[in-house]
């Protein structure tokens, strides 16, 4: 697979769908088999002999309506409702809506939609037989395209995580591939302990397991938190962290609790890295979108990452006594910001309201800058309060052990602790990684919303299989 295809959504066509009319039925059958074509228009109210028939079979069937299906020819509509097939008379209803989108001429029929360009040849093979085509037209530029990601193995597990922030646009950087490693890091750092990670990940599997039950729709998400375990696990190492300070494993970098500067600098320099990155994708984004003026001036663009870098170069030179890092950290915010207040004005208009408007947005660009930074001090904060809630759940323990009865006294809150601590920290921990992503990443990532890719598919049953 190409790297592109990593990172970029599918290329799409505009396409329009030539039948003749005598075999509309028979080409919308064909699209809804391929699943590859997105029909454009607005639905209209579903209406004939079948919804009639579905309504008087619902009368008398109770439960939850079966998930649409078709037939490879035409079905006698009262056949279907004598039989109960209701799935098959859902499907009927769908095909007729998505009939009435087509637009006749004469003796031929057509719709306009979209479809994957990779998807076309084998697309034309399979509705030759019906005498249909799929043509490819050109796309106005004010159109955009649905957006269809790429299969890739390794990201669709963590798609949901993107998915609930919005639909990566057509055109922009996918932005699952950085997703999987910056949410997997940074839930490790604040849920660093082997114990923990080993209990988590033991879950995932478990998880993993369940093709039934109120857990099974939820089953494919089982390598998030699979994967955030295993980085715990190793971030527990480095922090020396076993169910707390038990020492059962050694600490192979620090313990927060003894190095909470060293920790918080660290989790300074995590944010700042993964901001860099967020900008870099944004500038793309907005390349692709707006050409070179948009990324040039855009708070997520050029702009927005000179202002970063010259905050970043300014501090580590006060820190360090670099007179020549303060510098070029003076020079490059001192040119960010003028190409940011440029941008601002452009967007704001001339005039007095616009100049104030420009003035007060570019404060507030600068003031997020340092806030967006200063949110990744949560990665150290977290990840001291899990070492400081271990601690103490082993300190009270260790005090307990000693008599018979204190052993079981010991063991209860050991095993209490730790459980309460998994269970929460479990769930905060997630809760701020993902604020992270969506707050202080996803906002310089995303240039817009995009809409998903929902072709017309549903399954195609032969005669023989309904009979």
């Amino acid at each position: 697979m190409p790297s592109a295809d990593l990172v970029l959504p599918k290329r799409m066509s505009r396409v329009a769908v030539v039948t003749p009319q005598s075999c509309l039925r028979d080409t919308l059958v064909t699209l809804a088999a391929a699943g590859t074509v997105e029909l454009v228009g607005s639905l209209p109210a579903p209406e004939g002999e079948e919804v009639e028939a579905l309504r008087r079979l619902r009368r008398a069937v109770e439960g939850p309506a079966p998930e649409p299906a078709l037939l490879e020819r035409r079905p006698d509509v009262l056949a279907l409702e004598r039989s109960g097939e209701e799935s098959l008379l859902l499907g009927e209803v769908e095909l007729r809506r998505r009939a009435r989108l087509a637009v006749a001429h004469g003796r031929a029929a057509a719709w306009l939609g979209w479809a994957p360009t990779d998807a076309l040849e084998a697309l034309n093979e399979s509705l030759a037989p019906n005498g249909s085509a799929v043509v490819e037209l050109p796309r106005p530029a004010w159109v955009e395209p649905p957006t269809l990601l790429n299969p890739v193995k390794v990201e669709q597990p963590f798609r949901p995580l993107v998915e609930t922030y919005g639909t990566t646009r057509y055109g922009d950087v996918d932005p699952t591939a950085f997703t999987v490693v910056s949410f997997v890091v940074m839930f490790g750092m604040m849920f660093g302990d082997v114990g923990h990670g080993l209990v988590l990940a033991l879950l995932a599997l478990w998880l993993r397991g369940r093709r039934r039950g109120r857990f099974a729709a939820v089953r494919r998400l089982w390598v998030i938190p699979f994967a955030a375990a295993l980085s715990g696990m190793a971030f527990g190492f480095l922090y020396g962290e076993c169910f707390g300070p038990t020492g059962i494993v050694p600490t192979l970098w620090l313990d927060p609790l003894d190095e909470p500067v060293t920790l918080l600098l660290v989790a300074v320099g995590v944010g700042a890295v993964l901001l860099t990155i967020s900008y870099l994708i944004g500038i793309v984004n907005r390349w692709r979108r707006g050409g070179a003026a948009e990324a040039l001036l855009a708070q997520s663009g050029v702009a927005g990452l000179m202002v970063f870098a010259g905050a970043l170069l300014l501090a580590g030179g006060v820190a360090a006594g670099l007179v020549a890092l303060e510098v070029s950290g003076a020079v490059v915010g001192g040119v960010g910001l003028v190409l940011l207040a440029v941008g601002l004005v452009l967007e704001a208009g001339h005039g007095a309201a616009g100049l104030t408007q420009a003035g007060v947005e570019l404060v507030d660009a600068v003031i997020r800058v340092f806030s967006n930074l200063v949110s990744f001090t949560r990665l150290a904060a977290f990840g001291l309060m899990h070492a400081a809630v271990g601690l103490v759940v082993f300190e009270a323990a260790s005090a307990l052990w000693g008599t018979p009865a204190g052993v079981v006294a010991a063991t209860i809150v050991f095993v209490g602790g730790n459980t309460v601590a998994f269970a929460l920290e479990a769930l905060v921990t997630g809760v701020q990684a993902l604020r992270l992503e969506y707050y202080e990443l996803y906002s310089r990532i995303f240039s817009g919303e995009g809409h998903a890719f929902a072709p017309w598919s549903m399954p195609v049953r032969s005669s023989k299989e309904a009979s």
